[in-house]
Parts: C-alpha cells; sequence; structure tokens
C-alpha cells in the first residue's frame, strides 16, 4: 500500500524550529521529487519546497528562503524540512506529495498532512 505519513508538527513560539518528516512505505522514494506543500485556513494551498530524485535540486518559495532547508534519506524513504525562524504566518497544515516527473509536475500521492502552528 503506497503512503506517505508526515511528522513533527505542534506548536512553537515565533522564531522557534521544528524539522517535519515525510515518511515513504510501498513505492521507491528513489525516483520521485518531493514536495512540501501547506494550507492556511482560508487560503489556497501552495508549495513551500521540493527536492528532486534524480539530481538532488532543491527549490523553495520565496517566503522560506533562508529559514526551511529540504533534505532526503533515501535508505530511510524519508524527507525532512527543516524549519527555523518560524513565523505566525507559516501557520498551516503541511503537506508531503511525491512527483513522479520531477518538482512542479503535480504529486501523485499526497500524505495526510501535519498542523503547524507559530503562535506565542
Amino acid at each position: 500500500q503506497v503512503q506517505l505519513v508526515e511528522s513533527g508538527g505542534g506548536l512553537v513560539q515565533p522564531g522557534g524550529s521544528l524539522r517535519l518528516s515525510c515518511a515513504a512505505s510501498g513505492f521507491s522514494l528513489d525516483y520521485y521529487a518531493i514536495g512540501w506543500f501547506r494550507q492556511a485556513p482560508g487560503k489556497e494551498r501552495e508549495g513551500v519546497s521540493c527536492i528532486n530524485s534524480s539530481d538532488g535540486t532543491t527549490y523553495y518559495v520565496d517566503s522560506v528562503k533562508g529559514r526551511f532547508t529540504i533534505s532526503r534519506d533515501n535508505a530511510k524513504s524519508t524527507v525532512y524540512l527543516q524549519m527555523n525562524s518560524l513565523k505566525p504566518e507559516d501557520t498551516a497544515v503541511y503537506y508531503c506529495a511525491a512527483e513522479a516527473w520531477g518538482c512542479g509536475s503535480g504529486g501523485n500521492y499526497w500524505g495526510q498532512g501535519t498542523q503547524v502552528t507559530v503562535s506565542s
């Protein structure tokens, strides 16, 4: 059974850090780009970051550049999103998705999401 499971969300104060994990099972992560997306209440889902499978190229939306870092460990079938200097506007449900044709090609598989709340 193909599955993506996110974890690591929670409540953090502004300026704090969280590390999200996206664990894959039922398929080989080696051949997929993995993207992180988020959706805040009343807003459309947006792409936050992505890492390609072929060369490890990474992409970030401008609002998180310099604060978030995406990485992958294919041996553990896991992709991480290290989030530092968190801001209240980062509050959202974060999802990971496996994209068969590279970053931006559209998610073939999606996780259920993990809530991130940045608040004092």
